[in-house]
């Protein structure tokens, strides 16, 4: 497995290689964000004491430092942030029945699943995770660059993922690859 602690340009370079149809791209941008939300479901109902210390604020603390570490603080800034609501968001969907609490985390994680296996379909490819688990911390990032892209933030790093990757494109199912 390659190192945990590779640049922002190398990681995001190589999910794009992973990810270069729209569709599959479009379906990570909604993926993505609902296993975020299930993850900070299912983990905020670990609390310590009467505070609002739990389980997915921690996960949040510590895969902030990793994303602000990789050398582009931008980037890593904006993703911590759109986990840290993502998260927010999920707090108070863990208080209440059991029922309920994994309803919507397992509910909001598995659906967030399905999205990014029909996204992969039309890539023709497998996810990046099953080559490097890294991909799992690099998938947030890749959506919030590609939301950054879309607001013309990162015209280098955008310009190193195509030049790298490879445009993104439609790609073809009539015959589509194995994974």
């Amino acid at each position: 497995m390659a190192s945990l602690f590779r640049p922002t340009t190398v990681l995001m370079v190589q999910y794009a290689h992973y990810h270069r149809d729209r569709r599959n791209i479009a379906t990570h941008c909604v993926g993505i964000p609902l296993i975020v939300f299930g993850i900070g479901v299912l983990l905020a109902r670990w609390q310590w004491g009467a505070g609002p210390l739990n389980a997915a604020w921690l996960l949040w603390v510590a895969s902030t430092l990793w994303y602000v570490s990789r050398g582009n603080a931008v980037l890593g800034g904006a993703v911590s942030l759109a986990n840290g609501l993502l998260f927010a968001a999920a707090q108070g969907f863990a208080d209440g029945s059991v029922a309920h609490w994994l309803g919507w985390g397992v509910g909001s994680f598995a659906v967030g699943w399905v999205l990014q296996f029909i996204g992969h379909y039309f890539e023709g490819r497998k996810p990046a995770f099953l080559d490097d688990l890294v991909g799992l911390l690099v998938g947030p990032m890749f959506v919030t660059g590609e939301a950054l892209f879309a607001l013309g933030w990162g015209t280098s790093l955008q310009a190193e993922i195509e030049r790298s990757a490879g445009p993104t494109h439609i790609r073809s199912v009539e015959k589509p690859q194995a994974f």
